[in-house]
């Protein structure tokens, strides 16, 4: 009996193949926003978590932060590279800590130069980065100690200072006065998600850029990296504590200082994420409760030119369920057809904008699934009250229609 009922809707169907795809253009347009927009979404929290794990695994960074009050600006408190130290040697679970400040300056080459940040660090600094080399050696203890003008230069300032050109034991001058002897190049991380260019680095003993470009012994930033996930909250309470007392923090004040992780920075980007996907996956699907009132009207429209028809199958014997059961598949079907057209319009849109904007494409079956079985649900709810009407038909009313 279902098959036969099958094969009759399949006939109304293909009677009316024009009509039938313009009734289910509403279902296919729902469709395929809501595959669109949860496949991107899904794409664009992939993307943010793998270039915010980029940064460095089970990474924490702290910097120095005074709250301002009204009036005069307050300084900001700098650390000290013996900071870093009493990181590393009193906080259990530390896999490496590099302390950090950067110097704006101007790097050329021959007759190329390229305005670059300089970052003096220490050879921990690439753990805590979790960044490989690309050619030659890190920071030997010597030159560390000792301040010596060496560096290692990011992707960006090697390709705009060397070209093709091998940098390798080159000398290039940063500024007016500082010359350094290129040692190695680290290996590309690209762009991370917030448009920062990652390459755009050049790395020197903290010591030489202490004593040759900033004048000071201060340390802006400090990096470190907890040996798990799990040991980042108890590293995190622990900095705290212990930065306190290196400042010299009374019980009540509010600390000069910041501690962020990117634990909390990728749950926080990812949620952020899965909201507006959300609200735009439900203003997506408004266009499928309008392609269900099409449907609605269409086969209202359908019962009203077939009424002889059903007054015939009542009128020999069909029962009041036969015919609920042909229009309740006739709008199931039509509300279906448009789902599955709206998957792979769906599906195949989002690859190519995945492609255009850079970001990957997931393919998730379960949002394929779930969108097919709303526009099945559509079909259900909005074809009842046709497939009621005809089934309540009066056969011998029905015979009269003209």
């Amino acid at each position: 009996m279902i098959w036969i009922t099958l094969q009759l809707a399949f006939r109304e169907l293909r009677a009316n193949i024009l009509r039938s795809l313009l009734t289910t253009l509403g279902i296919i347009v729902g469709v395929a926003a809501v595959v669109t927009v949860v496949t991107l979404g899904q794409g664009l929290t992939l993307k943010v978590t793998s270039d915010i794990a980029s940064l460095g695994r089970n990474l924490l960074f702290v910097l120095p932060f005074t709250p301002q009050r009204a009036g005069p600006a307050t300084p900001q408190t700098p650390f000290k590279v013996e900071d870093a130290q009493a990181i590393m040697r009193e906080i259990q679970g530390v896999l490496a800590v590099a302390p950090s400040t950067i110097k704006q300056s101007q790097a050329v080459y021959g007759s190329n130069n390229w305005f670059v940040p300089v970052n003096g660090t220490t050879n921990p600094y690439f753990i805590v980065r979790d960044w490989p080399m690309a050619q030659g050696r890190l920071f030997s203890e010597s030159e560390e100690r000792g301040g010596r003008p060496v560096c290692i230069l990011g992707e960006t300032p090697r390709r705009e200072l060397f070209g093709h050109q091998n940098p390798l034991g080159a000398s290039i001058r940063l500024g007016q006065t500082t010359t350094c002897e290129v040692i190695g190049v680290l290996a590309p991380k690209g762009q991370s998600t917030f448009g920062q260019d990652q390459d755009d680095i050049i790395l020197m003993p903290i010591v030489a850029v202490q004593r040759r470009m900033t004048g000071n012994d201060d340390v802006q930033q400090i990096w470190l990296s907890a040996v798990s996930a799990e040991r980042v909250k108890p590293v995190q309470e622990a900095l705290a504590s212990l930065m306190r007392e290196r400042r010299r923090i009374r019980a009540g004040e509010q600390d000069n200082f910041l501690i962020r992780d990117l634990q909390s920075v990728s749950a926080l980007v990812g949620s952020t994420t899965a909201l507006l996907t959300a609200g735009l996956s439900a203003v997506a699907a408004i266009s499928l409760l309008v392609g269900g009132i099409g449907i609605m009207n269409i086969m209202l429209v359908s019962v009203t030119e077939r009424t002889r028809e059903i007054g015939i199958r009542l009128a020999i014997g069909a029962l009041e369920r036969d015919v609920l059961l042909q229009f309740l598949i006739e709008a199931i079907l039509l509300s279906c057809v448009g789902g599955m057209i709206g998957a792979m319009l769906g599906l195949a849109g989002s690859a190519a904008i995945a492609y255009a904007i850079d970001v990957p494409f997931v393919l998730s079956v379960w949002v394929v699934i779930v969108a097919f079985v709303f526009s099945a649900a559509v079909g259900i709810i909005f074809g009842f009250f046709p497939a009621r009407r005809a089934a309540s038909l009066d056969p011998i009313e029905a015979l009269r229609y003209e």
